[in-house]
């Protein structure tokens, strides 16, 4: 291959050689060796078939150009038909190298392709494209010497040539292409109106051997057939049915009905086609051989020069074949024949399962018409039934007497049966009697009375008392049933019957009577019919007996139940009225406050909830609610006591009820808080006006209990808008302006607007904020140095809290403290701050020096603080002196012994505590001398009023404190040191040590390890 590259490089220099060569060349280079031809172009376009053109283009090629072996390729088929045929001239059958080649030179275009080179000859292929479209129609295939090059770009004569041949094709191609299409279109139309013949065939009246006959003839049509034949198998017994057998030399009588097992028939080309599921076609011997069958044409029939055979396949499973074959050697099938006849076959199958399905449908409607027949006397004959037992319930339930129920039963009974002559007897084992409730009969009409019960030894003799003791139905002759029941004359009472059928009426075991029919006409029988159904009746004559005695029983019942009921229901009617009252007394009791006698939360809730909705109907019915509740009211009850309290809370009430009108809703909420529900109000003004008379009301002293007491109201307003979806919402927003008023002063009103608004939402998010931040470990000590005046020594440190907030970046205690202690997580982040504090010590390099931590007041009111400090200095190997707390005057004061038990355990164990912020509070000398301190923090708001030669009363107080703290022997500690001034004075007066931005800000504890090492 590299070779052949570089002789391809080295082609322009070989053709200036070749063209000082003597003898007459091509434009490739090659010795022409026949002339070209001069009516080549009349001639091609003379020629008429592909053949034609491709035998004229052929010869051109290897005459005029000097190639070997060439070959034209035309493609059959509409561009985007993906069965284009290959038609080839000459006609020798396609490699597949060449099928492979000629798919990649018409995907690739251009005018010559390189194929190969072989023994000094190099193969190439041109593709011929339609002149319009440019899509490929031919492909020209030849070899070329070696000797002569191939050159990259195509030369100009042989592009003509080209050009003119795929013209000359593309109109004799299209004619082509549209006789191929008119070829699919009848083979189609007449393998479809094959089909449909199948289908026909299968839906019609034919019987199966002549059905089977004429699709024989259908599938002649679509191929040759002429030896022909269907075979089913049984997968379940796994043999074989030849249903239909035609065959020309093959002239055996074929039974449709026979199963050949496929023991016996292994051998057979048909069992090894079903067996393995595919299509075969070739001659029977090759086949035979393929599939290692053993040849018998005794057992199998003569060999076919053409076997072509397909399965049946129906949900997977191979149902049988239908097989074609043929004895001439001019018959051949071809993959089109074998495509056909696949696609016939699971029509045929299709047929033949219809067709099956149809005759066993047949068979099946006869049975289920004989069926049907049964069921539907059975049906009339059961409706029948059913409506005499309905009628007989329904007779039951009438308000008709006994005599008469009975003689309709007796109606009904006669449309069943014969039942001319009828009767019900009723059996009393307590009484020993039988009594005829009903009688009917033509021989001896008035032989019973329905009124006389008979006792039994009366009616020893009768069939019907031998039946009552026999407890089973009996049916015969009058003298066979007697016999039946041992009656001892032989044909009981009265006129001997032909035939007679009785049948008792049994309840929980018992026989309590009985029903019977007789006939005296001996062409009238009962049967056994007759018998079940009259059993049957009996039944419900009984359970019809007992519903109209139980009825009978029941307006008696009634009647008296009745009497009591009227009795009843005055005596309830007294108590409903009660129970109303009662009601309503619970129902206020449930929505008013039972102190005040106002309305209490619920009926506050529900009253918004209307107001919201009629806002929401129409806007023009705004509403307000003021949020109040009683300032220092706690001192009241905490001072003269809850009883007072609650006099005055009912006073309250009753002040707030005068400053509304009549719609207008004032509810206690709870404790001392109140809640006012002002409806239609038309501008914010509204609810000023009576958020100020409330004030004016409650500022009055009010006289209880002989004391004359004073309090006062802070009122927080919410009004009505439509952003509101609930009666919390608008509580929620009046309690924050309730709490705004009382932060501006108490006595006073605020009103809810955006401003509050946003402040609760960035309230809100400030919260969930913190909780995130303490999951996060967000928090961190910065660290601001305790210095020596008089050399600016670092002796200390103070860790300074600080958030680093993800979006809003550091923050100051300033921006957050307020919020954590309200919410109650300042000792988680206290916690937090610690144990980073203790462990970032090691990293300030302290040697010998302190940091201070500021200690929330809420932490001394645990007895354990001072053990969990010591054990977290422990965790993180800290000696206690490194470690110093700082308090405020107010933990001091919230819980004094608590506070003074944690500082002696912590001095104890070399921990240190500093006042902070000293001067600010109650500065009271008390307790510096009763709790363990070490120094005194002087608070910035001193220091910042220094002056040098200046005489305020900062440098009075800080004087006093320095004073102080050297009789008591403790250190003090200047804060808020910002200018040189400052620091200059504190010294003058005595003061060592001091903090503040004059020394430097608070920075983390990594910027110091930096500035240490420096």
């Amino acid at each position: 291959m590299r070779r052949r590259h570089v002789e391809a490089l080295d082609w322009p220099n070989r053709m200036a050689r070749r063209a000082q060569e003597p003898g007459q060349r091509n434009e490739f280079g090659a010795g022409t060796r026949v002339e070209p031809q001069a009516d080549f172009v009349s001639a091609l376009f003379s020629a008429v078939t592909i053949d034609e053109i491709a035998e004229l283009v052929v010869q051109e090629a290897e005459s005029r150009f000097g190639c070997r072996s060439a070959r034209l390729v035309s493609f059959l088929g509409a561009a985007d038909d993906r069965q284009r045929v290959r038609h080839s001239y000459p006609d020798i059958p396609l490699s597949a190298a060449d099928v492979v080649q000629i798919e990649a030179v018409s995907k690739q275009g251009g005018a010559i392709l390189v194929i190969s080179q072989h023994a000094g000859w190099v193969r190439i292929a041109s593709v011929l494209s339609a002149p319009q479209t440019g899509t490929p129609q031919a492909v020209l295939m030849a070899d070329w010497p070696v000797t002569d090059c191939v050159p990259q770009v195509c030369p100009q004569a042989w592009r003509e040539f080209m050009a003119l041949v795929a013209a000359r094709l593309a109109g004799t191609l299209e004619l082509a292409d549209q006789r191929l299409a008119v070829e699919r279109f009848e083979k189609t139309a007449q393998l479809q109106s094959a089909l449909y013949a199948i289908a026909d065939l299968a839906s019609s009246e034919l019987d199966m051997p002549e059905m089977l006959r004429r699709i024989h003839a259908v599938v002649g049509g679509l191929m040759y057939a002429e030896n022909f034949y269907i075979a089913l198998h049984n997968a379940e017994r796994d043999s074989v049915r030849f249903i239909y057998f035609a065959d020309v030399k093959d002239k055996r009588a074929v039974d449709p009905d026979e199963e050949f097992p496929a023991e016996e028939i292994r051998n057979s080309l048909t069992l090894a086609l079903v067996r393995h599921g595919r299509p075969a076609m070739g001659p029977s011997a090759r086949l035979q051989a393929e599939f290692g069958l053993e040849r018998d044409q005794e057992v199998y029939g003569p060999d076919s020069a053409d076997w072509l055979g397909v399965p049946m396949i129906a949900s997977g499973e191979v149902r049988g074949a239908v097989v074609v074959q043929s004895y001439d050697e001019a018959e051949r099938y071809d993959e089109e024949d074998r495509a056909l006849l696949a696609f016939v076959a699971q029509h045929i199958l299709t047929a033949l399962v219809r067709k099956q399905a149809h005759e066993e449908l047949e068979c099946r409607v006869e049975e289920r018409t004989h069926e049907l027949t049964v069921e539907v006397r059975e049906r009339q004959r059961g409706e029948k039934l059913q409506a005499a037992l309905y009628s007989i319930a329904d007779l039951a339930s009438s308000e008709l007497d006994m005599s008469e129920m009975l003689r309709r039963i007796h109606a009904v009974v006669d449309e069943l049966m014969y039942a001319k002559n009828f009767y019900i007897a009723l059996y009393s084992a307590e009484r020993s009697t039988v009594r005829f409730i009903y009688f009917a009969d033509e021989k001896d009409p008035a032989m019973y009375d329905p009124e006389v019960e008979i006792p039994v030894e009366q009616m020893r003799n009768s069939l019907t008392l031998g039946l009552i003791r026999y407890g089973r139905s009996v049916m015969g002759s009058a003298r066979k049933v007697a016999r039946l029941l041992a009656v001892p004359r032989g044909i009981g009472h009265g006129t001997a019957a032909e035939d007679w059928l009785g049948v008792p009426m049994v309840a929980e075991g018992e026989v309590r009577g009985v029903v019977a029919v007789q006939s005296y006409d001996w062409s009238v029988h009962y049967t056994e019919e007759d018998r079940t159904l009259l059993a049957y009746v009996a039944q419900h004559i009984l359970t019809a007996l007992a519903r109209k005695q139980a009825q009978a029983e029941l307006e008696s019942r009634v009647e008296d139940r009745t009497r009591q009921l009227a009795d009843a229901v005055h005596e309830l009617r007294d108590q409903i009225s009660e129970r109303e009252r009662a009601e309503q007394r619970l129902v206020h009791e449930t929505l008013h406050d039972s102190l005040t006698g106002l309305p209490n939360r619920s009926f506050l809730y529900d009253a918004l909830e209307r107001a919201l909705a009629r806002l929401r109907r129409d806007p023009s019915h705004g509403f307000a609610v003021l949020f109040l509740d009683l300032d220092r009211f706690k001192v009241v009850n905490d001072s003269v006591g809850h009883l007072v309290g609650d006099e005055m809370l009912k006073e309250a009430g009753a002040r707030l009820t005068t400053c509304v009108r009549s719609p207008d809703v004032v509810a206690r909420l709870g404790g001392d808080e109140f809640a006012l529900l002002l409806e239609d109000t038309h501008a914010p003004e509204d609810a000023c006006h009576v958020a100020q008379r409330v004030i004016a009301e409650l500022s009055e002293p009010m006289r209880i209990a002989g004391k004359e007491l004073f309090t006062s109201a802070s009122i927080g307003i919410a009004l009505s808008h439509e952003r509101y979806r609930s009666a919390e919402e608008l509580l929620r927003d009046a309690d924050v302006a309730m709490y705004r008023a009382k932060a501006h002063g108490r006595q006073r009103f605020e009103i809810f607007d955006e401003r509050l608004h946003q402040e609760a939402l960035h309230l809100l998010n400030l919260e969930s904020d913190l909780r995130r931040a303490l999951q996060r470990s967000e928090f961190e000590p910065h660290f601001q140095p305790i210095v020596r005046l008089r050399d600016l020594h670092v002796v200390g440190y103070e860790a300074l809290l600080r958030w680093r907030h993800p979006r809003r970046g550091l923050l100051l205690p300033g921006d957050f403290l307020g919020v954590a202690e309200e919410s109650g997580s300042v000792e988680q982040i206290d916690w937090q701050m610690f144990d980073k504090t203790c462990r970032e010590i090691p990293t300030l390099g302290t040697n010998g020096s302190y940091v201070t931590i500021n200690v929330s007041p809420r932490h001394f009111r645990s007895p354990a603080l001072a053990k969990q400090m010591l054990d977290l200095l422990a965790a993180h190997h800290l000696p206690a002196h490194c470690i110093r707390l700082e308090v405020t005057e107010g933990a001091l004061l919230d819980n004094p012994d608590q506070m003074l038990a944690t500082l002696d355990t912590l001095r104890g164990a070399g921990v240190l505590a500093a006042l902070d912020d000293f001067g600010t509070g109650y500065s009271s000398l008390s307790y510096l001398h009763r709790f363990p301190l070490h120094a005194l923090k002087i608070d910035r708001s001193f220091v910042s009023a220094l002056q040098l030669g200046g005489s305020g009363g900062s440098g009075a107080v800080v004087r006093a404190v320095l004073a102080l703290a050297g009789t008591l022997g403790m250190e003090v500690i200047a804060e808020g040191i910002e200018t040189s001034e400052q620091r200059d004075y504190l010294l003058g007066i005595g003061c060592e040590h001091g903090q503040g931005f004059l020394f430097s800000h608070a920075r983390p504890a990594s910027e110091w390890a930096v500035a240490n090492d420096h």
